[in-house]
């Protein structure tokens, strides 16, 4: 059985070897869910809602902070046991869908040997196939979430994928920063989150995210979430050195 960490009195994450997934309770008696992790992540996280006290109908919202595989992986068949709604950036939504490819990646040579190392992973792993779904709320910078406990502000943070998004919810000073930033296994040190098509832009991303004044808890979903001292710790990385 997955651990659940309670974040907030809302916000609980559920860790996976690879990609976190964090489930926040709605006003109305649902639940959201911030990413799905890889193929095969849904039985996991079903049983998680079970475990706050809601069966699959329970989960309203399934918002995905990018494309890649480790964040949709699991959103179709959670749509299929649920009914969730889809949402997720708008220039990532083709992608997600299956109407367009993945763009290629922006790899630096340290990046090269650990994206083959997570690659075979996963292959190893026997992961279920990749299906893609098609994405009912496509989301723009400025917007903001039906429901949630709190404001939500959707950031476009391009870069990683060309649609990333972040979710930023200045009332309890969190963000959900998608891969645009990641920690340590130590939670001691912030990274930029590797395998980005475009590096430039992430790393302008990175800065913007971090440059934010209302954040003391970062939700990553890479690594270990930052639940005291963001503020010293973003000051403190140098995504630009990273992977290198």
């Amino acid at each position: 059985m997955d651990a659940l960490t309670r974040i907030t009195p809302h916000i609980w994450q559920l860790p996976f070897p690879v990609g976190h997934v964090y489930l926040v309770a709605l006003t109305d008696g649902g639940f959201a869910a911030v990413d799905t992790g890889i193929p095969g992540s849904a039985p996991a996280i079903l049983d998680a809602l079970d475990r706050l006290g809601g069966g699959p109908a329970a989960l309203r919202q399934i918002v995905l902070t990018h494309h890649h595989l480790d964040h949709m992986g699991s959103a179709a068949d959670l749509v299929a046991a649920t009914g969730a709604r889809v949402l997720a950036g708008a220039l990532d939504a083709p992608v997600i869908s299956g109407a367009r490819p993945e763009p290629p990646l922006d790899l630096v040579p340290g990046e090269r040997v650990v994206h083959e190392g997570v690659m075979a992973g996963l292959t190893a792993g026997a992961m279920p196939p990749l299906r893609h779904v098609g994405v009912d709320t496509p989301l723009h910078e400025g917007d903001t979430l039906d429901d949630w406990p709190e404001p939500v502000r959707v950031l476009h943070v391009p870069g990683h994928t060309e649609g990333a998004i972040a979710l930023h919810l200045p009332g309890s000073r969190l963000l959900f920063p998608g891969d645009i930033i990641a920690t340590d296994p130590t939670g001691s040190r912030v990274l930029l989150g590797p395998f980005n098509v475009d590096r430039a832009r992430a790393l302008a991303s990175f800065r913007r995210l971090a440059a934010l004044d209302d954040v003391d808890t970062v939700c990553v979903p890479h690594g270990v979430p930052i639940r005291t001292g963001a503020r010293a710790l973003l000051a403190a990385a140098t995504p630009e050195s990273d992977w290198r």
